[in-house]
């Protein structure tokens, strides 16, 4: 099974942090967040990784190299043009990830998920890892049913029942039907979707999770995951 890390954001949370050097090479206990994922991914044998690359994304080819020194073999899908989005990247990318189902992570996710235990083969269409809502996030993504098929919440004022996307999932290429590209566009209309359809299955992770998104949440992240 193959993984995608979606790498080619332009980081403009982080400000200054960022104006030099891709998110996904910000440092977490002295190594860079993109290596941790990459350890955890190869710790589940995930080996075969496809990285997205736009802003800035020769220093993280320049990082991670090929990958034989972190265990696992990678493919980089650049975006010269710029970030093309969630959907845009993954689209893009499709030809190095082949047909079959693959893992698909945000490369600024820091957290102790076990990716080894991620099926195989989403139910439908996606598997989506959710956790509970964080701060910066109360209203939550997604509800998760009793039959852990995720729906989205229909009353806009109602939060019980509504978890976070963690930004990982497992995603079988069929979703994607239909998007010639390449212009940039996010995945999460199509989960949106899909889910109405029932064709989207996802879990609830109560363990260490964080969105290393701000300078703040960089800082909490200076601790290890689990």
């Amino acid at each position: 099974m193959k993984a995608m890390i979606l790498a080619a954001g332009l980081g403009t949370r982080m400000g200054a942090l960022t104006r030099t050097l891709p998110k996904p090479l910000l440092a977490v206990n002295g190594r860079p967040l993109i290596v941790h994922l990459v350890e955890a991914l190869a710790a589940a044998g995930l080996r075969e990784l496809v990285v997205n690359l736009a802003y800035r994304g020769e220093q993280i080819e320049a990082a991670l190299g090929d990958g034989t020194a972190l265990g696992v073999r990678i493919d980089y899908s650049r975006e010269p043009d710029g970030p093309l989005g969630t959907g845009g990247g993954v689209l893009r990318a499709l030809p190095l990830l082949g047909p079959a189902p693959f893992v698909l992570v945000n490369a600024d996710v820091h957290s102790g998920y076990p990716f080894g235990a991620l099926p195989r083969r989403p139910a439908g269409l996606a598997h989506l890892v959710l956790v509970d809502n964080p701060d910066h996030n109360p209203g939550g993504d997604f509800a998760l049913a009793g039959d852990a098929r995720v729906a989205n919440p229909r009353v806009t004022n109602e939060e019980a029942g509504r978890l976070t996307f963690a930004g990982i999932s497992v995603i079988d290429p069929a979703l994607l039907a239909g998007h010639a590209g390449p212009d940039s566009f996010s995945l999460t209309p199509l989960l949106r979707a899909a889910a109405d359809r029932g064709l989207v299955s996802g879990e609830h992770y109560p363990g260490p999770w964080l969105d290393v998104g701000t300078p703040q949440r960089l800082a909490a992240a200076q601790q290890p995951p689990c």
